[in-house]
C-alpha cells in the first residue's frame, strides 16, 4: 500500500544528517513557516536582511514561500506576490489573478516542491547527505529547485533533464556545482529521463531518485503552501459577491494542481482546470508529441495527480505562447499594449509571466469564455516563473522572426489572446476522469513497476488523499524535533 511518512526509519542515518546540518549551520523551516513567515524566528529575519534571494546560503530555505518581498537582496516578508490581469488585456469579464513565482529563490516555485520531497527523507533517516546523492529528474525548474535545495541542505545534486531545454537551465546548474545529465529530446521526452533513472538505480546505489512525478512530497507542498496562498489572495481581493469560479494549473508533474485539492475544501463550487499543450494533448485526447511550453505536458499522467479532483482539461497552442512571450516582453509589444487600452502598470508587469504562465493565462481565458463567467467570478492561476529564465528563447525568436513591430503586436494580441476560443476544452464526466486515471497503468505499472493495488488505491480509497496531504502536520513536528537534535549535536 502507498506509504504515509510519519516516523523515523533509520535513526543512525538521521543522526549523521543532524551532525552534517550542525557543521554547516542548517536549520529546516516548517511548512507552517512557509505559509506564515511571521512564525520564523526574529533572529533569522534579521540575518536574511543581508542575504540575496539567489544566494547559496542555508538561510534561504526560509525564503521558500510565496510571501517574499519582491527585491533581489535583503528582503523580508509581506503578502502573497500576485498580479491581477484586467479585461483590457484578457478580453473576458471575469477577474484573472496570478500568483507570481519570480520571487522564490531560483526565480521559480519549484524550490518548494523539491523541498517537500527531500526534507521528509532527511528527517526520517531515509537520506544520508554524507553518502547519498539527490537525483532530480525534470524538464526544467524542478531540477533547478532540487539542486538549490540540495546545496543548501549539504547534499550533492544530480540533475537530469532533456538536452533541448533552455540554455539558462544548464548554465545555472553547472554554476551551482550540480552533476548534469542531458537526456535526448525536448519538454515531453520524459520516458528518456525515466530510463536514465533506472540505469542509475542499477549502477549507482548511493543515488536516491526524487522523482517529482511520483513523489507525494511534491503535491503535499502545494496543498499546504500554494493552496492557502491562493485562498489568502482571494479573501483579500474578493468582495461580498465574489466567487472563486476556477483554479487553473498546467499539469506538468501534477504538483501545483494539488492546490486545487486544498481550495476545494474551502470553495466546494470551484472548478479545477488542468492545462496542457495542444501539441501534446495527453489528458484531452490520449495524445503525444513535442512542444515548446517548458515545464508542462509529458506524454503521461503523473502518479501524484488526483484525477478525481479535476473538472476540466484544456489544451493550449504553443505557438500562441511564443507569440505572446514576445508581445509581453519586446519594447514594441509593451508600447503597443499601453497605447491600446492596457494600463501601463499592467503592461510593465507582464515580464513576471514565463512561458508556462502564459499557457495558464490562455487556459484561464478559455475557461472564462466556456463557463460565461461574470465580473463577480475570479479565476486564479500561477506564473510559476518569469521571463528572466527564458531570455535565450526571446533571442532565438528575434533571430528566427526578425525585429518585433507594432503591427505584429496587434496581430498577436488579437490573434492569440482576444481570439482564444473554447475549442480544445473538455468538461470531464466521471468516466472521463476514470479514463485519464487508467492511463497511469501504462507508465507506472508496465514501465515503472509499481504495484497494481496501489493504482487502484489512488482511485478507490477515499481516505488516501486527505491522509497524504495531511502528512505536512506530522512533518512539521518531525522538523522541529530534528532541528533540536541538530542544535544538540
Amino acid at each position: 500500500m502507498i506509504e504515509i511518512i510519519h516516523q523515523i526509519v533509520n535513526p543512525e542515518v538521521r543522526a549523521r544528517a543532524a551532525r552534517r546540518f550542525k557543521e554547516r549551520g542548517i536549520v529546516l523551516p516548517t511548512f507552517a513557516q512557509m505559509r506564515h513567515p511571521e512564525l520564523i524566528p526574529e533572529e533569522i529575519h534579521e540575518k536574511l536582511s543581508r542575504v540575496g534571494l539567489w544566494d547559496l546560503n542555508p538561510l534561504n530555505l526560509f525564503r521558500i514561500t510565496w510571501k517574499n518581498q519582491p527585491v533581489a537582496t535583503g528582503g523580508g516578508f509581506g503578502g502573497v506576490n500576485y498580479i491581477e490581469l484586467p479585461s483590457s488585456l484578457t478580453g473576458v469579464r471575469a477577474r484573472v489573478v496570478m500568483l507570481v513565482g519570480k520571487w522564490f529563490p531560483t526565480g521559480a516555485h519549484k524550490v518548494g516542491a523539491a523541498y517537500g520531497c527531500l526534507a521528509p527523507r532527511i528527517i526520517t533517516g531515509q537520506f544520508d547527505p554524507t553518502v547519498h546523492k539527490a537525483v532530480w529528474p525534470s524538464t526544467g525548474n524542478y531540477c533547478r529547485g532540487g539542486a538549490f535545495d540540495s546545496y543548501l541542505m549539504g547534499c550533492t545534486a544530480v540533475a537530469i533533464l532533456p538536452r533541448e531545454m533552455s540554455r539558462e537551465r544548464f548554465d545555472w546548474l553547472h554554476e551551482v556545482g550540480s552533476e548534469v545529465i542531458a537526456t535526448p529530446g525536448c519538454e515531453s521526452n520524459v520516458k528518456e529521463i525515466y530510463d536514465k533513472c533506472w540505469e542509475l538505480r542499477r549502477t549507482q546505489p548511493d543515488y536516491v531518485i526524487l522523482n517529482q512525478f511520483d513523489e507525494f512530497g511534491n503535491p503535499v507542498w502545494h496543498y499546504n503552501v500554494t493552496g492557502p496562498a491562493l485562498e489568502e489572495v482571494f479573501n483579500q481581493i474578493g468582495g461580498p459577491s465574489a466567487s472563486l469560479a476556477a483554479y487553473i494549473s498546467n499539469t506538468g508533474s501534477a504538483g501545483t494542481i494539488a492546490a486545487g485539492d486544498y481550495l476545494r475544501t474551502r470553495f466546494p463550487q470551484l472548478r479545477v482546470v488542468a492545462s496542457e499543450a495542444l501539441q501534446c494533448p495527453t489528458l484531452l485526447h490520449n495524445g503525444f508529441g513535442g512542444h515548446r511550453i517548458e515545464g508542462i505536458g509529458d506524454k503521461h499522467v503523473p502518479w501524484v495527480h488526483n484525477v478525481k479532483n479535476t473538472d476540466v482539461v484544456t489544451a493550449i497552442d504553443d505557438e500562441a505562447c511564443m507569440r505572446l512571450l514576445r508581445l509581453f516582453n519586446e519594447p514594441e509589444g509593451v508600447k503597443w499594449l499601453t497605447q491600446n487600452g492596457v494600463e501601463k502598470s499592467v503592461a510593465e508587469s507582464l515580464h513576471l509571466i514565463g512561458i508556462s504562465g502564459i499557457a495558464n493565462l490562455l487556459s484561464a481565458v478559455k475557461t472564462a469564455k466556456y463557463f460565461e463567467l461574470t465580473p463577480d467570478d475570479v479565476v486564479m492561476t500561477l506564473a510559476t516563473d518569469s521571463v528572466e529564465l527564458y531570455q535565450s528563447r526571446l533571442n532565438e525568436l528575434q533571430q528566427e522572426r526578425g525585429a518585433y513591430t507594432e503591427m505584429q503586436a496587434a496581430r498577436d494580441f488579437e490573434g492569440c489572446l482576444l481570439a482564444e476560443s473554447v475549442a480544445h476544452l473538455k468538461e470531464l464526466t466521471y468516466t472521463d476522469r476514470k479514463a485519464i486515471h487508467n492511463l497511469k497503468y501504462f507508465t507506472w505499472i508496465e514501465q515503472q513497476e509499481k504495484p497494481l493495488d496501489e493504482l487502484n488505491q489512488l482511485w478507490y480509497d477515499r481516505t488516501l488523499w486527505p491522509r497524504l496531504f495531511g502528512q505536512a502536520d506530522v512533518w512539521d513536528q518531525m522538523i522541529a524535533d530534528f532541528n533540536r537534535d541538530v542544535a544538540n549535536s
